[in-house]
């Protein structure tokens, strides 16, 4: 068995920790808008926005809010649904979006360290889930 054995079966729970954090706060993406949006002679869907543009439409749609209320106009609304509805849909899909990028990445780590492991550690792991199964 490998002196980094230890070191690694540690990090795997710190893993599986942070994943069971991520899937207890899931959340899903239900929409208080269509998702599709037509603003200044462009039709955007926010289902198809990367994340960059997400947060660019956020951004511009926040300072149409601002500067909204300036003006006294708090229920500005595009494409049939208020300001505050786009933001909050935004908000969700970015939230979602970064939920997913971030159990991707455990998953990779967890993948890298599963190949670190020693082969001896690999088998009596296997040995232990065999067991755990026949009781």
């Amino acid at each position: 068995m490998s002196k980094n054995d230890d070191r690694i079966l540690e990090l795997k729970k710190q893993i599986e920790t942070k994943k069971k954090s991520i899937s207890e706060k899931k959340v899903r993406f239900i929409p208080e808008t269509n998702c599709v949006l037509n603003m200044d002679g462009m039709v955007i869907n926010l289902n198809v926005c990367s994340d960059d543009a997400l947060v660019l439409l956020l951004i511009r749609l926040n300072s149409y809010l601002m500067s909204a209320v300036d003006l006294g106009m708090p229920d500005f609304e595009i494409s049939g649904y208020s300001v505050t509805a786009w933001i909050k849909d935004i908000k969700s899909k970015l939230e979602v979006s970064g939920l997913k990028k971030e159990e991707s990445d455990l998953k990779k780590m967890e993948s890298k360290l599963d190949k670190l492991l020693s082969d001896d550690k690999k088998t009596e792991l296997e040995i232990d889930e065999i067991t755990a199964l026949l009781k």
